[in-house]
């Protein structure tokens, strides 16, 4: 199982996932779920994924592949005039994997996956999709600022209470760190290490990103802190 988690905020992008793929309780493996695709000053695309391991790989791979070969506005993410255009490119690419992966396999392992798309082109805003399975996609937007695939009910309500459009970048990273603390407390198929990527407004690149592996000091702090305000302010809370 997967978490990822977008937050669409007025000065930048947050955007942090976890890497366990889980085929069993004898089998969790580590893979990157996280992909950037950037020309640093004209473009910068990110994409985290969630399902279907062959589904998503696949997707990725394909999205190279036009990248490479005799691309176009219509092939490429990296040539298409708009990120509501990416964001086509990936949901019929995904979709047409999907397709595909289904047709091998019988009904009842039929594959899934979905992924959220955040980026920018030089000259136009900050945008940032959920693309379902279809193909067909959702946008974040000021009234509900983030977006969230894979295993997210245990790390919906720090952001539902919390997340505003004009919250800071720093507390962006507090609040999607928190939430994925909540989901690996709640839920054993989400697992470290975690990758994190903050990409400001108009950079057109990747800001900073980092790995957070299993035993980082900073998030077991940050984890405790919580966990102790949590029970603080129930213990303050009467009848």
């Amino acid at each position: 199982m997967t978490y990822c988690v977008g937050l669409l905020l007025k000065d930048g992008m947050v955007c942090l996932s976890d890497t366990r793929t889980n085929a069993g309780l004898d089998n969790i493996s580590t893979y990157r779920k996280m992909f950037t695709f950037e020309v640093p000053g004209e473009r910068v695309i990110l994409i985290m994924t969630a399902g279907s391991l062959s589904v998503t790989q696949t997707t990725i791979a394909r999205l190279h592949e036009a990248m490479d070969q005799e691309p176009t506005p219509e092939s490429s993410i990296m040539l298409a005039p708009s990120m509501l255009k990416v964001a086509g490119i990936i949901g019929n690419t995904l979709a047409q994997v999907r397709l595909e992966i289904d047709e091998k396999l019988s009904m009842s392992q039929g594959a899934s996956a979905s992924m959220i798309v955040a980026g920018q082109r030089r000259g136009g805003g900050m945008r940032m999709f959920l693309i379902y399975p279809e193909g067909n996609f959702i946008e974040a937007t000021e009234d509900t600022p983030f977006l969230q695939i894979g295993e997210h009910k245990y790390g919906k309500p720090i952001l539902d209470r919390v997340v505003q459009r004009e919250t800071s970048l720093s507390d962006g990273q507090k609040a999607v760190l928190l939430s994925m603390d909540s989901t690996l407390r709640s839920n054993l198929s989400v697992g470290m290490p975690l990758d994190l990527a903050v990409i400001a407004r108009d950079a057109l690149q990747v800001s900073s990103s980092r790995r957070i592996e299993a035993g980082d000091e900073g998030f077991r702090a940050m984890s405790e802190a919580w966990s102790v305000a949590l029970r603080d302010g129930f213990g303050r809370i009467t009848l």
